[in-house]
Parts: structure tokens; C-alpha cells; sequence
């Protein structure tokens, strides 16, 4: 069996590298050592810009906010009549502004603007007294001098963003938030990276798509539908290229032609070890193999490197590979933890790993020391706040229903062993990552 080890020796640099049963963590770091970030970049239109990946610095053209202004209603004076002052302080009103129609003139000592928020401050004004806090009589406002500080209530030019400045920093994954920000640059264009290409298809004689007859010893093909999901959720271009009967010419034809199509190639099925999983065979004859086994439940059977279009090594167009196993909580378990951050990695986004909350788990669960485990889970606060969790039934790498129904991934690490009762796990929580 050939296995290739990165350019810089990676597999190698790695702490008991065992290309059949290699911890999570570390075949982590050599997917992330082989992969290559996106270079091509592209101009959107705002309303296209949603999760898309920045291709660079977006520099604010303009402060933020462009003058200084009223950030809430009330009557805009000079702070420097609070100065010494006790007791009520009464100021005379000489005119208003709002948003959109500034006071025209200078406001003198000992008067004031009635202001609405958002308006421009008037000249010789640099603090805005909340209506609530005022009395009026005609023209005349009082209220207590000590509720309320020079510079209170107003927003100052550029605070928020400055000329010149940093407003969003390449490889973010734009979010509503930021395009409203970049709206607000008066911006009506994003560059963003190129959509990364992921192929994916399944392989199998048994698999049949949804609509199509179930002939007997045949089952429904969930997990082309999961990856597709899965991908949409990243806003990739994804390639579903449908299924691959279990015959080697077959699937070796299909591998060439997604490392032709795709910048990456996702298989299910046909990565263990029975005389019908031809993916991982492919795999050598077509590429380079770093490792085919993790040390990870559900989905130790999972082969990862690199194929060519050509049908060698070095010949034609080349793409990274990852072989998922057939069964579908384990194609998911693969995904989120080993190819969803390679594949963001690729895109050119930030690193953003999903975080682990702490929790209490309210029953024991069984775990075999040296692989990292992820039961499906069901996470809830007491009423202490405490996160608690619970597994969700049967923990078989084929019981999808048991995903449908959890909320987290309950996370039991290479080292650990059974759990009692209230011991503490981590959880990592479904929402933000499916």
C-alpha cells in the first residue's frame, strides 16, 4: 500500500501516526496541512454576498457616523453649563433638528435645540439631555444638572468606524449583520472568494433514490440528501453526481471525472474492508493516500488524500478526496469534524472551530478508552442554568432517527473511559453547525 506524506512531511510529523486507526486530532492537522486556499475571487452584489467569504480588507471610505449626532431623543446643549452647576439647571429651546434636517445655526450658552435621535448635533452643542429627564414651560426646559454628564447621549463622528479603518477583514463569512455594515459604507459590492466545487455521489448497488421503485434487498440513498444539505449550509457549489454501482471501472471513471469537475471529492460507501469497497483501492491507484482509519466512533472507516484526473499521480487536474462511510450518522459525524473544516479552511474563511460547552450528563455512558466518541445528544438547561444531556437511544452508526431527534454531539475524548452519573462531558451544539 503506498501512503503518501504532504510535501512538508506532515503524516510523518505527527505523534503516532497510524494511517488505520489515527486519533481525530491529528488527522485534523494533515487535512489542514494538505489543503490549499482558494486564490480566485469575485465581485457580488450585496444581496448575493450572504455567506460568502471576504477575498480582502474592506476599508471604510467614510466615518462611521459621518457627523456627530443625537443618540436619542431629547434637547442637544452645551456640556459646559454643567460645570459647577447644582440643582436644576434651565436652558431656553431655539429651535429643532432631526434626522436628516439639521439646525441651521450656532446654538449660544444657556440655550438649546429640542433634537431628535440620529439628528446632526448643532454647532456649539456636545450633549443631548433625555427628554424623559426634562420639564417644560414654553420655551423653557429645567432639569437636574447632576443626571446627566458633558458628552452624555451623543454619538461622535467616526467612533463606530473611522476613515481609513478596518471594517470587515478578509476571509470572514459575511453574515446579515455585515452586509447591513457594508450597506452602510455605501458599498454595493462584495469581493468575495470563488465558490469552492465539491463532487459528491454515493456508491453502492443496493442504493436507490428517493421516487425510484425499492426492490427487495435495496435502501433509499439518505446520504447523497445529507451531504447536499451539509454543503448548501457552507454555500458551496455543489456537484451531486448521483450513484456509483459497486464495480471498480465504474467508480474509478467517476473519480476521474470529479477531480476534473471539483476542487474536492466526497464519496459514501466503499471505504471498509469487504470485497465490494473498491473507494479506498481507487484511491491508491488513482492518487495519494494519507490515512484510511480513525480512531473515531461513528465513522473509523474514512479515507482521506489526494486523486488526478489523468487516472496517475501527477497527471491531469488533481483533487482532494475524502472517502465517507456508507452509514449515515457516520457520513455526518465524518463531515463535521474532519472535512467541514478543511473545506472552509480551503474557501479562504477564518478559522472558526465550533466550540464545546461544558455539561453534565444525567445518566452513565459507556466509551472504550483510545478513540474519540460522538453520541448523538439532547442538551437542556436546568434550572440552575447548567447545561445537562442526555444520548438520544441507540447510538448505531446506521440510526439516523436518532440524529433527527438530538441537539448536540456529546464529545468523549480519545483518552477517556465510561462516564458515571454527573460527570462532566462536553457537548458540542447542533445549532450554528448543522
Amino acid at each position: 500500500m503506498t501512503t503518501l506524506n504532504h510535501p512538508s512531511g506532515s503524516a510523518g510529523c505527527i505523534s503516532q501516526y497510524d494511517p488505520q486507526a489515527l486519533p481525530v486530532s491529528a488527522a485534523q492537522a494533515i487535512v489542514l496541512q494538505w489543503v490549499t486556499r482558494l486564490a480566485a475571487s469575485e465581485r457580488v452584489p450585496l444581496r448575493e454576498a450572504l455567506a460568502r467569504v471576504l477575498a480582502e480588507d474592506v476599508i471604510s471610505p467614510i466615518d462611521v457616523p459621518a457627523h456627530d449626532n443625537a443618540a436619542m431623543d431629547g434637547y442637544a446643549f452645551d456640556g459646559a453649563a454643567l460645570a459647577g452647576a447644582s440643582g436644576n439647571l434651565s436652558l431656553t429651546v431655539c429651535g429643532k433638528a432631526f434626522a436628516g434636517h439639521a439646525y441651521p445655526g450656532e446654538v449660544a450658552a444657556g440655550a438649546c435645540v429640542r433634537i431628535m435621535t440620529g439628528a446632526p448635533m448643532p454647532t456649539g452643542c456636545d450633549t443631548v439631555v433625555p427628554q424623559e429627564l426634562v420639564s417644560a414651560q414654553g420655551d423653557v426646559i429645567t432639569f437636574e444638572a447632576n443626571a446627566v454628564k458633558r458628552g452624555a447621549n451623543a454619538r461622535r463622528k467616526g467612533e463606530d468606524l473611522a476613515r481609513g479603518g478596518v471594517a470587515l477583514a478578509a476571509g470572514r463569512v459575511l453574515r446579515a449583520s455585515d452586509i447591513g455594515l457594508l450597506a452602510s459604507l455605501g458599498l454595493v459590492e462584495a469581493n468575495v472568494k470563488q465558490r469552492l466545487r465539491v463532487a459528491y455521489f454515493s456508491t453502492g448497488d443496493e442504493l436507490r433514490s428517493p421516487g425510484e421503485p425499492l426492490e427487495a434487498g435495496c435502501i433509499y440513498d439518505s446520504n447523497r440528501y445529507v451531504l447536499g444539505a451539509m454543503l448548501q449550509r457552507l454555500n458551496v457549489e455543489a456537484i451531486d453526481l448521483g450513484v456509483v454501482r459497486d464495480d471498480p471501472a465504474a467508480l474509478a471513471a467517476m473519480l476521474k471525472l470529479a477531480a476534473e469537475t471539483a476542487d474536492v471529492v466526497l464519496t459514501s460507501g466503499g471505504v471498509s474492508v469487504g470485497e465490494a469497497d473498491f473507494t479506498r483501492t481507487q484511491l491508491q491507484t488513482l492518487g495519494d493516500v494519507s490515512f484510511w482509519g480513525l480512531a473515531m466512533r461513528p465513522g473509523r472507516p474514512l479515507a482521506f488524500g489526494r486523486i488526478w484526473s489523468g487516472g496517475r499521480p501527477g497527471t491531469g487536474r488533481a483533487a482532494l478526496l475524502f472517502g465517507l462511510p456508507g452509514n449515515p450518522v457516520a457520513t455526518m459525524v465524518s463531515f463535521y469534524q474532519i472535512v467541514r473544516p478543511a473545506l472552509m479552511a480551503m474557501a479562504g474563511a477564518q478559522a472558526q472551530p465550533v466550540p464545546l460547552v461544558p455539561a453534565l450528563s444525567d445518566q452513565p455512558i459507556k466509551k472504550r478508552e483510545g478513540r474519540t466518541e460522538f453520541q448523538r445528544g439532547l442538551a437542556r438547561r436546568d434550572a440552575s442554568g447548567q447545561w445537562r444531556v442526555a444520548p438520544t437511544g441507540s447510538q448505531s452508526s446506521g440510526a439516523l432517527s436518532t440524529m433527527s431527534e438530538a441537539n448536540c454531539f456529546i464529545v468523549l475524548a480519545h483518552e477517556a473511559g465510561d462516564l458515571d452519573a454527573g460527570d462532566a462531558v462536553d457537548i458540542m451544539l447542533f445549532d450554528g453547525l448543522v
